[in-house]
């Protein structure tokens, strides 16, 4: 049932309320050791890519089971419809109004450089950009990320150990040929230091990237059971090109081979995140591990969109501000601790740093002026207005897109006037209700001009 009501718009189990309001570290810990956190993030995952949230298609049963022993969101939003500026929303609390990085490209600033054979600009996170790992790593936390960074640009020094993390394993921007060739990459970072796969020389498909990001996240919470630990996971499941040689799940469908590797990338990654929890079982550090999943934007465009139904009934996809390229799953597990819920909050990433310092009692390390806020209580079971604030994306002089309640303002198109949908009886966004409601326009209109702060790598006119 969990399933089918999340595709026809989503559903609030009951929330059950606890007698006396506590705290968020009693809620966690009773006093006992801070908790370990795991964020995993998948990598143009569709809202509806997920069994749990009502695909008919591809299996995923160890995310099926975080969901179903957990909470489930049903509306959370990614930081932005692309990587870069999603990615760095979710690493400083602020929305693309407020971040450093607000598109995969800038127009000025930054450093030049090359995506394939076109000459671009990439901006990259700052040395006082704080960062969650930052927060943690002053909360005691030894602090991880695996595999997908995206917020070096094309600068050698901005990379996770100079942001706050102690150990990186994965690819940087800056260094093209650390991912290549996609998903069964000749090399990757240890550190600071990039070594070769050797099961891969050669161009041979031995070692997928899921699997290698799995093993790396494995050896880090083996290396760290003892102390608390704060794990990023990025996987690079589903983007494009989807490469996968083990189609074995979907092998008897009669799909042309581009939807089998798509969701055979995405059960594969269901099946390294099972091994993961497995090891967090043998060790026993599950019951005093937080784990969430998301989605770092929508499907797209290369995505079986229609086939496999990877973004439901939504509108839009990757790239754009519509439903289908900023709403995510994410999914909150710990046993014993998360109670079974699915919650109808709106939330989205820029909330997840002030939530993530609560937990592990470091708020006082939370930089000033950021646009989330601290969600936690409703990890927990209790109640939480989430929804009578303004949430806002742009992509700087070309999108727009913000949300108050039920009610979404967006365009799509540069210098095009804002779209108005009521987002709770049309999630959709099929009737556009701008000319029946011009006040609730010009407030939105009003708000986001307060909201975002001017940047020189994104200059607009007039400022």
């Amino acid at each position: 049932m969990f399933r089918k009501d999340i595709v026809l718009g989503g559903v609030c189990a009951g929330m059950f309320v606890m007698p006396q309001l506590m705290t968020a570290r009693q809620l966690v810990t009773d006093g006992g050791d801070k908790p370990n956190i795991i964020f995993i993030l998948a990598d143009d995952m569709g809202y509806c890519d997920l069994s749990c949230y009502g695909n008919k298609y591809i299996e995923t049963p160890n995310i099926d089971r975080l969901a179903a022993t957990g909470t489930a969101f049903t509306q959370c939003y990614a930081g932005s419809g692309i990587s870069s500026p999603s990615r760095c929303a979710l690493m400083t609390g602020k929305n693309t109004g407020n971040t450093t990085i607000r598109d995969n490209f800038c127009i000025a600033g930054g450093i030049e450089g090359l995506k394939g054979t076109k000459t671009i600009r990439r901006m990259h996170l700052q040395p006082n950009d704080t960062t969650i790992a930052t927060v943690l790593g002053a909360a005691g936390y030894r602090t991880c990320l695996v595999n997908k960074w995206h917020l070096d640009g094309f600068n050698p020094e901005a990379t996770p150990l100079n942001r706050g993390f102690d150990e990186f394993y994965g690819w940087l921007i800056s260094t093209a040929y650390s991912n290549d060739p996609y998903y069964y990459p000749y090399w990757r970072f240890n550190n600071e230091k990039l070594e070769n796969v050797k099961e891969n020389e050669g161009d041979k498909h031995i070692k997928h990237n899921t699997d290698l990001s799995t093993e790396d996240a494995i050896k880090f919470i083996n290396r760290n059971k003892n102390n608390p630990f704060f794990l990023y996971l990025a996987y690079d499941a589903p983007h494009e090109p989807y490469n996968i040689d083990e189609t074995t799940w979907y092998d008897d469908e009669a799909w042309d081979m581009n939807t089998k590797r798509y969701a055979s990338l995405i059960t594969h990654m269901d099946r390294a995140i099972g091994r993961l929890l497995a090891e967090l079982d043998r060790l026993g550090l599950r019951e005093n591990t937080l784990v969430i999943f998301a989605s770092d934007n929508g499907a797209a465009k290369q995505a079986p969109l229609e086939e496999l139904g990877c973004k439901g009934s939504l509108k839009g996809m990757k790239g754009q501000l519509y439903e289908g390229g900023i709403r995510v799953p994410f999914i909150v597990n710990q046993p014993g601790k998360v109670p079974v819920q699915n919650l109808n909050n709106i939330i989205y990433f820029p909330d997840v740093m002030p939530t993530l310092a609560a937990l592990a009692g470091a708020t006082d390390k939370l930089p000033q002026k950021l646009n989330g806020i601290n969600i936690l209580p409703l990890f927990y079971g209790q109640q939480l207005d989430t929804d009578n604030r303004l949430l806002y994306w742009e992509f700087p002089g070309k999108q727009r897109a913000a949300r108050r309640g039920d009610w979404k303002v967006v365009t799509v198109k540069k210098d095009a006037p804002l779209e108005l949908y009521n987002i709770k009886e049309d999630m959709t966004e099929s009737v556009n209700l701008a000319n029946k409601y011009p006040e609730k326009v010009a407030q939105f209109e009003k708000e986001m001009k307060a909201m975002r702060v001017p940047t020189p790598n994104w200059p607009l006119p007039g400022e």
